[in-house]
């Protein structure tokens, strides 16, 4: 049985102060996870120079 049922939404009513309260708790958690991608990044960097030895810095 295929019951299609299409919500659009065309307003939210928020007060302004909790959506400033919301936009700052995103912004403090983006701290971490941002750390948590650079330590991802500095490994997997870690791992192509120690599996390739630096070959493409020396241009061979």
């Amino acid at each position: 049985m295929s019951n299609d049922n299409r919500v659009t939404v065309v307003d939210i009513q928020i007060p302004f102060w909790s959506m400033v309260i919301l936009m700052v708790k995103a912004a403090i958690a983006a701290i971490p996870a941002l750390f948590i991608l650079t330590l991802l990044a500095m490994l997997f960097s870690s791992i192509m120079t120690g599996l390739f030895g630096g070959a493409m810095v020396r241009g061979i």
